[in-house]
Protein backbone atom coordinates (compact mmCIF):
# COMPACT_ATOMS: atom_id res chain seq x y z
CA UNK A 1 0.00 0.00 0.00
CA UNK A 2 1.48 3.18 -0.79
CA UNK A 3 2.27 5.68 1.71
CA UNK A 4 0.17 9.16 2.25
CA UNK A 5 1.28 11.37 -1.21
CA UNK A 6 3.02 14.88 -0.45
CA UNK A 7 0.73 16.81 -2.82
CA UNK A 8 3.50 19.46 -2.88
CA UNK A 9 5.74 17.06 -4.94
CA UNK A 10 3.10 16.66 -7.90
CA UNK A 11 2.97 20.06 -8.16
CA UNK A 12 7.05 19.96 -8.24
CA UNK A 13 7.11 17.05 -10.50
CA UNK A 14 4.47 19.24 -13.03
CA UNK A 15 6.57 21.95 -13.60
CA UNK A 16 9.98 19.90 -14.02
CA UNK A 17 7.88 17.68 -16.89
CA UNK A 18 6.94 21.07 -18.13
CA UNK A 19 10.19 22.66 -17.82
CA UNK A 20 11.87 19.49 -19.26
CA UNK A 21 14.48 20.83 -16.67
CA UNK A 22 15.47 20.66 -12.91
CA UNK A 23 17.45 23.97 -12.93
CA UNK A 24 14.56 25.97 -14.90
CA UNK A 25 12.32 24.04 -12.63
CA UNK A 26 13.92 25.09 -9.15
CA UNK A 27 13.85 28.55 -10.86
CA UNK A 28 10.69 29.17 -12.06
CA UNK A 29 9.48 27.42 -7.76
CA UNK A 30 12.38 29.59 -5.95
CA UNK A 31 13.76 26.96 -4.34
CA UNK A 32 16.72 25.54 -4.67
CA UNK A 33 17.64 22.42 -7.44
CA UNK A 34 18.51 20.07 -4.57
CA UNK A 35 14.91 20.45 -3.27
CA UNK A 36 13.38 19.84 -6.46
CA UNK A 37 15.52 16.61 -6.84
CA UNK A 38 14.84 15.78 -3.01
CA UNK A 39 10.90 16.23 -3.81
CA UNK A 40 10.83 14.12 -7.30
CA UNK A 41 12.93 11.49 -5.46
CA UNK A 42 10.31 11.54 -2.86
CA UNK A 43 7.57 11.38 -5.04
CA UNK A 44 8.76 8.31 -7.06
CA UNK A 45 9.91 6.16 -4.33
CA UNK A 46 5.97 6.72 -2.69
CA UNK A 47 4.43 5.63 -5.89
CA UNK A 48 7.28 2.75 -7.17
CA UNK A 49 7.25 3.99 -10.28
CA UNK A 50 10.12 6.29 -12.24
CA UNK A 51 8.16 9.69 -13.60
CA UNK A 52 11.10 11.41 -14.96
CA UNK A 53 14.54 10.21 -17.32
CA UNK A 54 17.57 12.14 -15.68
CA UNK A 55 20.27 13.06 -18.73
CA UNK A 56 22.98 15.34 -18.70
CA UNK A 57 20.79 17.84 -21.03
CA UNK A 58 17.75 17.67 -18.41
CA UNK A 59 14.98 15.66 -17.39
CA UNK A 60 12.15 14.30 -19.85
CA UNK A 61 8.90 12.22 -18.47
CA UNK A 62 8.87 8.18 -18.80
CA UNK A 63 5.76 6.93 -20.18
CA UNK A 64 3.75 6.94 -16.51
CA UNK A 65 5.38 9.97 -16.31
CA UNK A 66 3.07 11.59 -18.94
CA UNK A 67 0.48 9.90 -18.02
CA UNK A 68 0.67 11.76 -14.92
CA UNK A 69 1.34 14.55 -16.68
CA UNK A 70 -1.39 15.07 -19.14
CA UNK A 71 -4.10 13.68 -15.98
CA UNK A 72 -2.68 16.58 -13.41
CA UNK A 73 -2.05 19.47 -15.78
CA UNK A 74 -5.66 20.34 -16.35
CA UNK A 75 -6.16 20.04 -12.61
CA UNK A 76 -3.33 21.95 -11.53
CA UNK A 77 -3.92 25.06 -13.92
CA UNK A 78 -7.40 24.96 -12.29
CA UNK A 79 -5.92 25.24 -8.98
CA UNK A 80 -3.29 27.76 -10.02
CA UNK A 81 -6.51 30.09 -11.49
CA UNK A 82 -8.32 29.34 -8.31
CA UNK A 83 -5.68 30.31 -6.18
CA UNK A 84 -5.10 34.09 -8.67
CA UNK A 85 -8.42 34.39 -8.35
CA UNK A 86 -8.65 34.38 -4.69
CA UNK A 87 -5.71 36.73 -3.93
CA UNK A 88 -7.85 38.70 -6.37
CA UNK A 89 -10.75 38.96 -4.41
CA UNK A 90 -8.95 39.87 -1.43
CA UNK A 91 -6.77 42.69 -2.83
CA UNK A 92 -9.81 44.13 -5.23
CA UNK A 93 -12.96 45.28 -3.67
CA UNK A 94 -15.46 42.64 -4.87
CA UNK A 95 -17.60 39.65 -4.49
CA UNK A 96 -21.06 39.12 -2.10
CA UNK A 97 -21.48 40.74 1.63
CA UNK A 98 -24.94 38.73 2.70
CA UNK A 99 -26.58 40.50 5.56
CA UNK A 100 -29.35 38.84 8.05
CA UNK A 101 -31.46 42.29 9.03
CA UNK A 102 -35.14 43.60 10.19
CA UNK A 103 -36.83 45.65 7.32
CA UNK A 104 -36.48 48.62 9.71
CA UNK A 105 -33.15 48.61 9.64
CA UNK A 106 -32.39 47.43 5.95
CA UNK A 107 -34.81 50.56 4.68
CA UNK A 108 -33.79 53.22 7.30
CA UNK A 109 -29.65 52.37 7.33
CA UNK A 110 -28.50 49.73 5.41
CA UNK A 111 -30.01 50.65 2.05
CA UNK A 112 -28.67 54.54 2.31
CA UNK A 113 -25.31 54.15 3.40
CA UNK A 114 -24.53 51.02 1.05
CA UNK A 115 -26.14 52.59 -2.27
CA UNK A 116 -23.55 54.80 -2.69
CA UNK A 117 -21.04 51.76 -2.02
CA UNK A 118 -22.98 49.66 -5.04
CA UNK A 119 -22.21 52.64 -7.73
CA UNK A 120 -18.80 53.23 -6.48
CA UNK A 121 -17.56 49.73 -6.72
CA UNK A 122 -19.67 47.54 -9.64
CA UNK A 123 -18.10 44.30 -8.43
CA UNK A 124 -19.65 43.94 -5.01
CA UNK A 125 -22.94 42.72 -4.51
CA UNK A 126 -24.77 43.26 -1.11
CA UNK A 127 -27.56 40.63 -0.31
CA UNK A 128 -29.96 41.79 2.30
CA UNK A 129 -32.59 39.32 4.26
CA UNK A 130 -35.27 40.24 6.18
CA UNK A 131 -35.42 38.12 9.21
CA UNK A 132 -36.70 39.15 12.39
CA UNK A 133 -35.39 35.70 13.85
CA UNK A 134 -32.11 35.76 15.92
CA UNK A 135 -31.11 33.68 13.49
CA UNK A 136 -27.02 31.46 13.51
CA UNK A 137 -25.57 33.71 10.63
CA UNK A 138 -22.14 31.51 10.41
CA UNK A 139 -24.55 28.38 9.91
CA UNK A 140 -26.59 30.15 7.64
CA UNK A 141 -23.52 31.77 6.05
CA UNK A 142 -24.53 35.24 6.21
CA UNK A 143 -21.16 37.65 6.66
CA UNK A 144 -22.52 39.97 8.97
CA UNK A 145 -26.37 40.21 10.57
CA UNK A 146 -28.18 43.83 12.11
CA UNK A 147 -30.08 44.05 15.39
CA UNK A 148 -30.26 45.93 18.67
CA UNK A 149 -27.86 45.92 21.16
CA UNK A 150 -29.49 43.59 23.71
CA UNK A 151 -29.86 40.85 21.07
CA UNK A 152 -26.17 40.72 20.45
CA UNK A 153 -24.36 37.54 21.45
CA UNK A 154 -21.23 37.56 23.44
CA UNK A 155 -19.11 35.83 21.34
CA UNK A 156 -19.65 38.01 18.43
CA UNK A 157 -17.71 41.65 17.43
CA UNK A 158 -20.32 44.26 17.33
CA UNK A 159 -20.32 47.93 15.51
CA UNK A 160 -22.91 50.31 16.09
CA UNK A 161 -24.79 51.31 13.00
CA UNK A 162 -27.53 53.86 14.55
CA UNK A 163 -28.39 55.72 17.57
CA UNK A 164 -31.04 54.92 20.15
CA UNK A 165 -34.60 55.38 19.07
CA UNK A 166 -37.96 55.47 20.27
CA UNK A 167 -40.89 53.09 19.72
CA UNK A 168 -44.23 54.56 19.49
CA UNK A 169 -47.88 53.52 19.58
CA UNK A 170 -49.64 55.84 16.72
CA UNK A 171 -53.08 55.34 15.32
CA UNK A 172 -54.85 57.44 12.60
CA UNK A 173 -57.46 60.47 13.47
CA UNK A 174 -60.21 58.54 12.46
CA UNK A 175 -59.61 55.50 14.85
CA UNK A 176 -59.90 57.96 17.70
CA UNK A 177 -62.74 59.56 16.60
CA UNK A 178 -63.92 56.06 17.20
CA UNK A 179 -61.92 54.87 20.22
CA UNK A 180 -60.82 57.04 23.40
CA UNK A 181 -57.06 57.21 23.23
CA UNK A 182 -55.20 54.85 26.00
CA UNK A 183 -54.04 57.21 28.76
CA UNK A 184 -51.18 53.75 30.05
CA UNK A 185 -50.22 50.46 28.21
CA UNK A 186 -53.17 48.55 30.56
CA UNK A 187 -55.84 50.27 28.72
CA UNK A 188 -54.21 48.96 25.05
CA UNK A 189 -55.66 45.31 25.88
CA UNK A 190 -59.16 46.99 25.02
CA UNK A 191 -58.25 48.41 21.81
CA UNK A 192 -57.47 46.68 18.31
CA UNK A 193 -54.00 46.58 17.87
CA UNK A 194 -51.71 45.28 14.85
CA UNK A 195 -49.30 42.54 16.05
CA UNK A 196 -45.96 41.05 14.69
CA UNK A 197 -45.23 37.83 14.90
CA UNK A 198 -41.47 36.96 15.90
CA UNK A 199 -40.04 34.02 13.89
CA UNK A 200 -37.35 32.68 16.30
CA UNK A 201 -40.38 31.57 18.68
CA UNK A 202 -43.51 31.96 16.72
CA UNK A 203 -45.30 33.79 19.48
CA UNK A 204 -46.46 37.45 19.45
CA UNK A 205 -44.26 40.62 19.88
CA UNK A 206 -45.05 42.30 23.42
CA UNK A 207 -45.15 46.17 22.95
CA UNK A 208 -42.21 47.42 25.64
CA UNK A 209 -42.66 50.33 27.79
CA UNK A 210 -40.96 52.19 30.36
CA UNK A 211 -41.79 55.10 32.30
CA UNK A 212 -39.97 56.55 35.72
CA UNK A 213 -37.49 53.54 35.99
CA UNK A 214 -40.78 51.23 35.61
CA UNK A 215 -40.64 48.29 32.52
CA UNK A 216 -43.95 46.76 31.51
CA UNK A 217 -44.54 44.25 28.80
CA UNK A 218 -48.15 44.28 26.88
CA UNK A 219 -49.23 41.51 25.16
CA UNK A 220 -51.45 43.37 22.75
CA UNK A 221 -54.42 41.87 20.82
CA UNK A 222 -56.34 42.68 17.48
CA UNK A 223 -57.74 41.45 14.39
CA UNK A 224 -54.14 41.73 12.17
CA UNK A 225 -51.15 39.47 12.64
CA UNK A 226 -48.30 40.21 10.40
CA UNK A 227 -44.82 39.04 10.63
CA UNK A 228 -43.31 42.17 8.76
CA UNK A 229 -43.40 45.57 10.20
CA UNK A 230 -44.60 48.06 6.60
CA UNK A 231 -48.25 46.35 7.16
CA UNK A 232 -48.47 47.39 10.81
CA UNK A 233 -48.00 50.82 9.76
CA UNK A 234 -50.26 50.71 6.75
CA UNK A 235 -53.47 48.93 9.33
CA UNK A 236 -53.17 52.34 11.05
CA UNK A 237 -52.61 54.93 9.13
CA UNK A 238 -55.98 53.39 7.01
CA UNK A 239 -57.94 53.03 10.51
CA UNK A 240 -57.88 49.83 11.32
CA UNK A 241 -55.67 49.52 14.25
CA UNK A 242 -53.34 50.95 16.31
CA UNK A 243 -49.91 50.37 15.97
CA UNK A 244 -46.27 49.76 17.36
CA UNK A 245 -43.38 51.26 15.54
CA UNK A 246 -40.00 53.18 15.30
CA UNK A 247 -40.72 57.09 16.00
CA UNK A 248 -38.31 57.93 12.70
CA UNK A 249 -40.81 55.55 10.61
CA UNK A 250 -44.23 57.11 11.84
CA UNK A 251 -42.98 60.90 12.18
CA UNK A 252 -43.77 62.07 8.71
CA UNK A 253 -47.28 60.60 9.02
CA UNK A 254 -47.82 62.59 12.43
CA UNK A 255 -46.25 65.66 10.93
CA UNK A 256 -48.97 65.27 8.46
CA UNK A 257 -51.58 64.32 10.52
CA UNK A 258 -52.61 60.89 9.14
CA UNK A 259 -50.85 59.38 12.55
CA UNK A 260 -51.44 60.45 16.40
CA UNK A 261 -49.24 59.27 19.18
CA UNK A 262 -50.47 58.33 22.46
CA UNK A 263 -48.22 56.73 25.69
CA UNK A 264 -45.26 58.99 24.50
CA UNK A 265 -44.28 59.55 28.33
CA UNK A 266 -44.26 56.01 28.44
CA UNK A 267 -42.45 55.58 25.11
CA UNK A 268 -38.53 53.79 25.65
CA UNK A 269 -35.09 54.90 24.11
CA UNK A 270 -34.16 51.03 22.44
CA UNK A 271 -30.77 50.55 21.98
CA UNK A 272 -29.98 51.17 18.39
CA UNK A 273 -28.72 48.90 16.14
CA UNK A 274 -25.43 46.73 16.06
CA UNK A 275 -24.03 45.26 13.20
CA UNK A 276 -22.44 42.20 14.09
CA UNK A 277 -20.10 39.29 12.37
CA UNK A 278 -18.02 36.26 14.15
CA UNK A 279 -14.21 37.47 13.12
CA UNK A 280 -12.19 40.29 11.97
CA UNK A 281 -9.44 38.28 10.75
CA UNK A 282 -9.53 37.83 7.05
CA UNK A 283 -11.59 40.70 6.17
CA UNK A 284 -12.21 40.84 2.17
CA UNK A 285 -11.96 44.15 1.30
CA UNK A 286 -15.48 44.14 0.15
CA UNK A 287 -16.20 43.81 3.68
CA UNK A 288 -14.47 45.86 5.34
CA UNK A 289 -15.99 48.67 3.16
CA UNK A 290 -19.31 47.45 4.09
CA UNK A 291 -17.66 48.42 7.64
CA UNK A 292 -16.76 51.18 6.76
CA UNK A 293 -19.98 52.44 5.38
CA UNK A 294 -22.51 51.25 8.21
CA UNK A 295 -19.89 52.84 11.15
CA UNK A 296 -21.58 55.37 13.14
CA UNK A 297 -19.50 58.70 13.31
CA UNK A 298 -18.39 59.47 16.96
CA UNK A 299 -17.55 62.83 18.54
Amino acid sequence: MMSTINYNGLSVFIVVARERSFTRAAAHLGISQSAVSHSINSLEENLGIRLLTRTTRGAAPTEAGERLLSNLAPYYSGIQAELAALTELREKPSGTVRISAHDHAATTILWPKLAPLLRDYPDITIEINIEYGLIDIVAERFDAGVRNGSQIANDMIAMRISPDFRMLVVGSPGYFARYPAPQTPDELIAHNCANLRLATHGGLYAWEFAREGKSLNVQVSGQMIFNTSPQLLTAAIEGYALAFAPEDVVQPYVDAGQLVTVLEEWSPQVPGYHLYYPSRRHSLPAFQLVLDALRLPTG
